[in-house]
């Protein structure tokens, strides 16, 4: 029996550069080595297990990688991954660009770094090698077939994948000193993101990263609605109190700062608001 051989395609510059996803390269690594990248990578990186069970650090995180899962790393995130303990680990991986990437990858509701696991009879294996194989065979001398085998295998990855809760709890964990300091702290209306992230003793470009990945907002705008949550308390728990009164408690520094903020997240004013409730 022939051992497996690496089949690796790395797409010719003469591709269209125009098209919304663009393959970087494709393949299939039946001896997976180690790999250090301190820059990250220069493109979407998608990397998944066939065989064994390999080790990926992004960052604080430890993800493991066994059969039926991968990880879709973003450009430019530092990371390594090896095989884990002696066994041989066998990859498939994907790496991609494109000017519509992220807005397609955000239809999808993919956030990457995303971890995810699927079913032994779901498709996505399937789809790789076959576009491995057309690559390897030359009829796609213009990335036309290759770029539509992306957004077909994002697709299959939103529905068959199952994203791993991991790393969400592992970052509210990381922000849960950061969330209880907000709820003490929201009536400051000085507090700024590199007030935030001294809290936590961070960058403030991890911290927006970390409150990206986990809620999906940056984290003043958290704290915007943790105040409007506690003004919509005050409005209907105390209706002695003015306007002016709850939008000075709550953190803003003007009355018609706080009304038009209001108005924006709820879509009526705080007195509507109160005669609501």
């Amino acid at each position: 029996m022939n051992p497996p051989v690496v089949r690796r395609f790395v797409f010719s510059p003469a591709g269209n550069p125009h098209l919304p996803l663009v393959v970087e390269s494709i393949g299939y690594n039946p001896y997976q080595e180690p790999i250090v990248r301190p820059e990250g990578y220069p493109c979407y990186h998608w990397i998944q297990t066939e065989s064994g069970q390999g080790t990926l650090l992004y960052g604080t995180e430890t993800v493991l990688l066994e059969p039926y899962s991968g990880i879709l790393l973003p450009p430019g995130l530092p990371h390594w991954y090896e095989a884990s303990g002696s066994g041989v680990w066998r990859t498939m991986y994907l790496t991609f660009g494109g000017h519509a990437a992220p807005s397609i990858l955000s239809s999808y509701m993919i956030r990457e770094p995303a971890f995810f696991r699927w079913e032994s009879d779901a498709p996505l294996t399937a789809l790789l090698s076959s576009m491995l194989g057309m690559l390897e065979a030359g009829t796609d001398r213009f990335g036309l077939e290759a770029s539509a085998g992306i957004y077909r295998f994002l697709g299959l990855l939103s529905k068959y994948g199952q994203p791993s809760a991991i790393s969400v709890t592992r970052n509210m964990e990381k922000l849960e000193p950061l969330l209880a300091w907000m709820e003490q702290h929201y009536g400051n209306p000085d507090i700024g993101l590199d007030t935030l992230a001294e809290v936590l003793g961070i960058s403030s470009r991890h911290l927006s990263k970390l409150f990206q990945l986990t809620f999906e907002l940056s984290p003043y705008a958290y704290l915007v609605r943790k105040r409007i949550h506690k003004a919509k308390e005050r409005l209907a728990g105390f209706p002695d109190h003015t306007v002016a009164s709850i939008a000075a408690e709550t953190g803003f520094r003007d009355t018609s700062h706080f009304v038009a903020t209001f108005r924006k997240h709820t879509g009526m004013t705080p007195q509507q608001f109160r005669k609501l409730h």
